[in-house]
């Protein structure tokens, strides 16, 4: 069967790069765990799940500058410096030894033929919304170790799952509407809304989102299904409806503001400009077989590649 597999990329080798020791290296010396961890994860992934096509999502963007001028906390605890003198941009705050095996990763999938995609001033996640909000032929698995994602899951007009791997891969969670809805106590037949709009009222502090005042998860998931969405819920504060507490009604007003801000921030597009439409097929060969060769060799990263190609299928060299 037919299926479309999405990777959210930096979640998934910032994973890799702490799940394996640094002292797995090049012969150089060069630190290469989180080159190895990613491209095993894929070979593991397309083993079991036997996709017919494949994308790493990439954010060339990791905190773009609509979502900051909304909520300017968003993700600012992540910034390594306040800004570049020269450019002005933010900086992420990422492992010494991880820069460096972003481009060896990158240089390997171009290599093998292995799909990626981006879109300019955008995340990941809006990359992933993107795809999987246009896919209308095959099943869509998303993989990502960030619960954000789980807002995407469907079942119509194809099914869109989410396989977290927030524990890693052995502990896999494949989560779809009705998962998400059991998990968090919400609607299944808008389950990954509802998990959006919960996020937004009880904050996020792993991505700078503050939350309205009072409200947790639990209430969030509550009240979401009691008055059936974030809109029917401000609408009720507004009015002033009897079923919501006082407390609660004075927070979601005083958070009036802040709501509107967090719909942008908080969904994924589902119509970002992606640089180049990928052939997301799964290569039947590497793309530049030499080239790849010789990346295993300074790399020492031979066993991962043959096991990608294994996984993949490729002819024996």
């Amino acid at each position: 069967m037919s299926s479309l597999m999405l990777l959210d990329g930096a979640s998934l080798w910032f994973r890799s790069f702490y799940a394996i020791p640094e002292k797995v290296t090049a012969p150089d010396g060069r630190p290469v765990n989180a080159v190895r961890g990613f491209l095993d994860t894929i070979a593991a992934l397309v083993a079991k799940h036997e996709p017919s096509r494949l994308v790493v999502c990439l954010d060339l963007d990791w905190r773009p500058t609509f979502r900051t001028d909304l909520i300017p906390s968003y993700k600012a605890h992540r910034v390594e410096t306040a800004a570049d003198d020269q450019t002005g941009v933010d900086v992420e705050e990422v492992p010494d030894a991880l820069t460096p095996q972003v481009d060896m990763i990158l240089t390997a999938l171009r290599c093998a033929g292995v799909a990626t995609a981006g879109a300019p001033g955008c995340e990941a996640d809006d990359v992933i919304g993107t795809l999987a909000f246009a896919e209308a032929t095959d099943p869509v698995l998303v993989v990502s170790g960030d619960r954000d994602l789980l807002q995407v899951v469907a079942d119509d007009p194809v099914p869109v799952r989410v396989l977290y791997v927030g524990q890693g891969l052995a502990k896999a969670q494949l989560m779809g509407p009705v998962e998400v809805a059991e998990r968090y106590g919400l609607t299944p037949a808008r389950a990954g809304t509802d998990y959006a709009e919960m996020s937004m009222l009880r904050g996020d502090p792993s991505d700078g989102l503050p939350g309205v005042p009072g409200i947790g998860e639990k209430t969030a998931a509550k009240l979401l299904v009691e008055f059936g969405s974030l809109d029917a819920l401000e609408a009720a504060a507004k009015t002033g409806a009897p079923a919501l507490k006082p407390r609660a009604r004075s927070s979601l007003l005083e958070s009036a503001d802040y709501l509107q801000a967090a719909r942008t921030v908080v969904f994924v597009k589902n119509d970002a400009e992606l640089v180049d439409q990928p052939d997301d097929r799964l290569p039947a060969a590497p793309a530049d077989p030499a080239a790849l060769v010789a990346l295993g060799t300074e790399l020492g990263i031979e066993s991962s590649l043959q096991r990608l190609g294994a996984a993949l299928s490729w002819p024996s060299p």
